[in-house]
């Protein structure tokens, strides 16, 4: 019973955030073409517009992974004062050949994940959300933060984001990539 009302309040919290008035961000192209598959891995967040549940958390990583299914899973881990969280969630590609997904924590809640920036060598990642309350920037190796952070936050400048609230959390050190999660 305490689970299924937590799941219920995580979901209502869900389509309230999806339901703030921020400005639309469909007038920003997503990448295209996108290979989903290439996509896949371990991504470090280098810099990012935060969420509620994001407020605190260092050394975020999202792991893309694709399930026994079948289907493309992703593990956000992260730390706050210490303690290790893990985050959960589905991820579907609304146009095949392009970098518009979805991705949901709360099923059948899903958010829109728009990738409207990618290096060549899927290396570094802009991903924004359906409005411009959002951003991430996303980098394989931490190391590349440097390269890539200041041509990100002028294309968000550009796009009309408020790059002042921007964090840049501490990032994990960096290890192999680790097999997908179980």
């Amino acid at each position: 019973m305490l689970r299924s009302c937590r799941i219920l309040l995580y979901g209502v919290c869900f389509l309230l955030a999806g339901c703030r008035s921020g400005v639309s961000t469909l007038d920003i192209p997503v990448v295209e073409p996108f290979d989903l598959s290439r996509y896949l891995g371990v991504w470090y967040e280098a810099a990012r517009l935060p969420q509620w549940f994001e407020r605190g958390l260092e050394s975020v990583t999202a792991e893309y992974y694709r399930a026994p299914d079948g289907s493309i899973r992703v593990r956000n881990t992260g730390y706050r004062a210490g303690a290790k969280t893990v985050a959960n969630g589905y991820v579907r590609q609304v146009r095949p050949g392009a970098g518009a997904l979805e991705v949901s924590f709360f099923r059948p809640f899903y958010g829109a994940y728009r990738i409207i920036a990618l290096t060549p060598d899927y290396s570094a990642a802009l991903v924004t959300s359906s409005t411009r309350d959002s951003a991430w920037v996303l980098v394989r190796d931490p190391d590349r933060a440097i390269k890539v952070l200041p041509k990100y936050v002028a294309m968000l400048k550009l796009w009309g984001y408020d790059c002042s609230r921007l964090e840049y959390p501490v990032m994990a050190v960096k290890t192999p990539a680790s097999a997908a999660p179980r």
